[in-house]
């Protein structure tokens, strides 16, 4: 290595290509779309009827299903296709929060789920969501492995509530709105752990800044 830079060398430095900002209309923003406009489609699906048609709760059911599906993949191809947009970091956990809430206080409304559940799973996912922009000035939260599980075991208990199961399929969506409800506690419990160690972190960073600078 010579020091010396390849302009100066005679060379030419290697090109970045910038990729031009995502527009507001690409299929990642399009899908958080759906997800937001089938959260009214699901209410009046589900309450069609006082709950009682079974027929009526599988269209919820459906629609449930479509809303859960697009946000798996939303946010993903977002990243892997450069589609992040100031419009999908704030739309995105809006979607997320809104059908999971729709359905919980749809069920619970209906006398299907008891209300503490609802109110656990809600208190849960919109805490953690105030946290995070608490500590975003010290970092970010990454999702975690048990967050993905607690996501996922959610929308299938919520779904078999959905549907009117009945025999060994109504016994067994107890169990899994079990796990979900103790997936839901103890990855909080951990979220806050996090933000409470990055804000801790932050602080003393700025504080070694301020220190540092003090000095000069």
């Amino acid at each position: 290595m010579t020091g010396v830079p390849a302009s100066a060398a005679g060379g030419h430095a290697p090109a970045t290509a910038v990729r031009p900002p995502a527009g507001l209309w690409n299929i990642a923003n399009i899908l958080t779309m759906i997800r937001l406009l089938l959260v009214p489609g699901f209410v009046l699906l589900m309450l069609h009827d006082g709950g009682s048609d079974p027929a009526w709760r599988s269209f919820a059911w459906a629609a449930f299903a479509v809303a859960m599906i697009t946000d798996l993949f939303d946010g993903h191809l977002a990243r892997m296709y450069n589609l992040v947009t100031d419009f999908g970091k704030i739309a995105d956990p809006i979607a997320d929060k809104a059908i999971m809430g729709a359905a919980l206080i749809c069920l619970s409304s209906l006398s299907f789920l008891p209300w503490w559940v609802t109110g656990v799973i809600l208190f849960r996912e919109i805490g953690i969501t105030l946290m995070r922009f608490w500590v975003i000035k010290h970092g970010v939260i990454p999702a975690s492995r048990g967050g993905k599980m607690k996501t996922l075991a959610q929308g299938v208990a919520v779904g078999m509530y959905i549907l009117a199961l009945t025999g060994p399929l109504a016994t067994a969506r107890f169990w899994v709105m079990a796990v979900a409800v103790t997936l839901t506690v103890v990855t909080g419990l951990d979220y806050v752990r996090q933000a409470l160690v990055l804000r801790r972190a932050g602080l003393a960073a700025q504080r070694e800044r301020a220190g540092r600078e003090a000095v000069r």
